[in-house]
């Protein structure tokens, strides 16, 4: 008995000394970046945290782990929710139930053992410096299956100063004249129009975290000490959603408030999971899947994101599968934002799905882009771009690539009545990327044989 009492406080004493060597490894890497450590990741007596809630590994199971005693002191991880950033159950939401919880999991992942990795957790809606030539601009990381949901939002927050406010917006100097509080404004808008559309402009849901859990799940669900702290507010009027979304706006815009996944959680709700659940067809069954150690978006949370449907194809209508004799689920509306996919890999194999004219077509000239499974936003502030077949005779596009090393939004001049892009190339087994950069195929998969003049930038992706 004393042997296994010795050996259950040596593993205690264990676990405390690893929590303590990972919060020393998290200092130096904020203070390498010149940073102290944020207030809301240092030490918090009260509570009792688990190995596994804070494991990086979002694709192993859950394994049982020691809790650690009350007694001392203990460390949260760096993507803990500062207090600052939790609201209070007297706010009036509805608390999440486990049975809600499990199927949240599901859908989103398939099982309820998978949880979101660092990579998911760190990432929020980020803007570029206020009053700059980016100032519009969401900054995002190069790789990560958050990137997806930036650059929808991106996109959204461009139609709102673009389109949104007034006749006379429609320049890219209404783009640039941004300071703080109209970032904040921009955000709100966009983020309250997608969960908008998601529930058929009748009913929007805005998830937020509280600093208790609402509820202790059963042995079959791994914690995420996050997702059992939610709190569920439901609104039936878009400008409630809006105010809402603005009054709790630093939920989403600070770093460590796992802004990205409340956001995407809060989407989720507002579709409902039995109607993203029947959007499905036979070839999806969740929204995310894992690619290299890291979660990404499937096409049906794109299209959900886009449309406020989360059907798993990207061309029109429906279609038939001859395989499953089932049908496959389409884009049925033409959204404001449009989608644009190039593959290099899928190309060559003669595999690039081609995107139908719902998603080409937007009513508003704003293009999310898939390039090589790297995500970015092409944009024209000419509103009659799509409305005017004149108007895509020479027209320019701006591109962003959401990436800090890009200093400046690039514009584009296309041209659709040059000679044909191909045509001093008769070499048809040669590679076209090994001459013309993926964001040129991108757009000449919407604007067939165009000419793409970069304007003295070098060319790039």
């Amino acid at each position: 008995m004393q042997m296994d009492s010795d050996v259950e406080a040596s593993s205690e004493i264990d676990e405390i000394l690893q929590q303590v060597a990972e919060l020393d490894k998290w200092r130096e890497i904020f203070n390498s970046r010149g940073s102290e450590l944020p207030q809301g990741y240092l030490k918090r007596p009260s509570e009792k945290i688990k190995s596994e809630e804070d494991s990086e590994d979002s694709s192993r199971p859950a394994t049982s782990a020691h809790h650690v005693s009350a007694q001392n002191e203990q460390f949260t991880a760096p993507y803990s929710i500062p207090q600052t950033l939790t609201v209070s159950l007297s706010l009036g939401g509805q608390p999440l139930s486990p049975e809600l919880a499990v199927s949240l999991r599901n859908i989103l992942f398939g099982n309820t053992f998978h949880v979101f990795n660092y990579e998911w957790k760190k990432s929020f809606f980020k803007f570029r410096e206020p009053f700059s030539e980016m100032a519009y601009a969401l900054e995002t990381e190069r790789l990560g299956g958050a990137c997806a949901i930036q650059m929808v939002v991106q996109a959204h927050i461009i139609k709102y100063l673009l389109f949104d406010q007034s006749v006379n917006s429609c320049t890219m100097r209404s783009m640039v004249t941004v300071g703080e509080n109209e970032q904040r404004k921009a955000l709100a808008a966009a983020l309250s129009d997608i969960l908008w559309t998601a529930g058929e402009e009748q009913t929007a849901t805005v998830c937020l975290v509280t600093s208790e859990r609402c509820f202790t799940p059963h042995m079959d669900y791994k914690l995420d000490n996050f997702t059992e702290r939610l709190q569920i507010f439901t609104f039936k009027e878009k400008e409630d959603v809006r105010s809402f979304i603005w009054e709790h706006i630093q939920c989403f815009k600070e770093e460590g408030s796992h802004g990205i996944i409340l956001f995407l959680y809060s989407l989720i709700f507002s579709r409902t999971i039995d109607k993203i659940r029947a959007d499905f067809d036979c070839t999806t069954t969740h929204l995310l899947h894992l690619s290299l150690g890291n979660f990404v978006c499937r096409q049906a949370l794109l299209n959900l994101l886009l449309t406020g449907h989360a059907t798993p194809q990207v061309f029109n209508g429906t279609s038939p599968n001859d395989e499953q004799h089932k049908a496959l689920h389409g884009v049925l509306t033409r959204s404001h934002v449009g989608y644009l996919l190039w593959n290099r890999e899928q190309f060559n194999h003669a595999q690039l799905p081609l995107v139908g004219s719902m998603l080409k077509t937007p009513r508003l000239p704003i293009w999310v882009c898939n390039i090589n499974g790297t995500y970015s936003v092409l944009f024209s502030p000419n509103r009659s771009l799509l409305s005017d077949w004149k108007m895509e005779h020479l027209f320019q596009l701006y591109f962003y690539n959401g990436y800090p090393t890009q200093l400046s939004t690039t514009m584009l001049t296309i041209d659709t009545h040059s000679h044909h892009w191909e045509a001093e190339h008769n070499d048809i087994q040669e590679d076209p990327e090994k001459k013309f950069p993926s964001v040129e195929m991108t757009i000449r998969t919407k604007w067939e044989g165009a000419v793409i003049d970069w304007n003295g930038t070098v060319p790039f992706f």
